[in-house]
């Protein structure tokens, strides 16, 4: 399921992470990799704030429907 449909204070584990090279490469780059334990600290309309690798990120919702957990 995209990582949008998971609820505040929920944790998950990244099992792919869509979309063309360079959104791969930059959400790479945030953290999100295959296989990463991340945690969503809030939902707001859609955009996401989650913690990796011990950073809190926001992200927008185009870019957590690409984050499949």
């Amino acid at each position: 399921m995209p990582l949008t449909m998971t609820a505040a204070g929920e944790s998950a584990t990244i099992r792919r992470v869509g979309g063309n090279a360079e959104v791969k490469r930059h959400l790479e780059n945030l953290g999100f990799v295959e296989g990463s334990n991340i945690t969503v600290v809030s939902v707001s309309g859609g955009n996401v704030i989650v913690n990796v690798k011990e950073s809190r990120i926001a992200i927008s919702k185009e870019m957590a429907n690409r984050i499949m957990v």
